[in-house]
């Protein structure tokens, strides 16, 4: 062969390999998949209420944040109005550990 029809061969075969890369696409697109599971399925009540403890000995000012995944209601203290944790006498960061205020029977919508 010649080296002029080499090269148009060559061009010829690199053409249709970008063709059928460009194609494809239109041909056999990929499916579309929504992310169907969140790290973690919160939903978390706008500002703060005043939260009772489940067994009646006193209330506090807290987030209420429900679990969507399992209907459980959970209580964040945060000690003041403000929207997150804080003890002004104490100079670290606060931590915030939750308490079960009640449960949602999400299962129940399906009957």
């Amino acid at each position: 062969m010649r080296k002029g029809a080499l090269t148009n061969v060559l061009l010829s075969v690199i053409a249709v390999a970008l063709v059928a890369i460009a194609a494809r696409p239109y041909v056999s697109p990929p499916p579309v998949v929504a992310d169907s599971a969140a790290a973690h399925a919160f939903y978390i009540e706008p500002g703060v209420q005043n939260l009772r403890y489940p067994d009646g000995t006193g209330q506090v000012y807290g987030k209420v944040v429900v679990d969507l995944r399992t209907g459980k209601i959970w209580g964040f203290p945060t000690g003041t109005v403000d929207p997150y944790p804080s003890y002004p006498l104490d100079s670290k960061p606060a931590v915030s550990r939750p308490f079960a205020l009640g449960r949602y029977a999400f299962e129940d919508t399906d009957k």
